[in-house]
């Protein structure tokens, strides 16, 4: 597998946020969905990674710096045919290594509290992080969980 910072501009990718933003209106509530847009990607501050096999892409993962010390974890998606792969712990891992690389102190995230988002979680939970109260711009959602680590 390899994971490598993305431009954004590939149909394959474009296709991917797609699906990610329909599954995330599929069980979240529209204003509780901080799933971010191409373009919203493509903002300073945000570094995009996707990972490939074989010319196949396999998922996507962001990082958000929130400010020098403090990252948020945007945009992770494993593709419909590759889940259960191990696609969203390698890239997961490169993002913490990436994050320890940039002398942050914290990496945070929010992703959805209904069931569909369990294994998401789980991951994170395996990975150390641990549920938190709203961080940045967030606040209190029945629909969102919030999760932090320190490194």
């Amino acid at each position: 597998m390899q994971i490598r910072v993305d431009d954004l501009s590939g149909a394959e990718i474009r296709d991917l946020l797609q699906e990610h933003l329909r599954s995330m209106l599929l069980h979240s509530p529209p204003e509780s969905v901080h799933a971010l847009d191409i373009e919203a990607l493509r903002k300073p501050g945000i570094t995009f990674w996707t990972a490939w096999e074989r010319g196949q892409l396999l998922g996507c993962g962001a990082l958000k710096e929130l400010d020098a010390q403090h990252a948020e974890i945007k945009s992770m998606r494993t593709a419909s045919l590759h889940r259960r792969e191990g696609v969203a712990k390698r890239l997961l891992g490169h993002m913490l290594e990436e994050a320890r690389r940039r002398s942050y102190r914290r990496l945070s995230l929010e992703t959805g509290s209904a069931a569909a988002f369990g294994p998401a979680r789980s991951l994170y939970a395996s990975f150390g992080f641990a549920y938190c109260g709203p961080f940045a711009d967030y606040v209190e959602d029945p629909h969102s969980v919030f999760m932090t680590k320190a490194l």
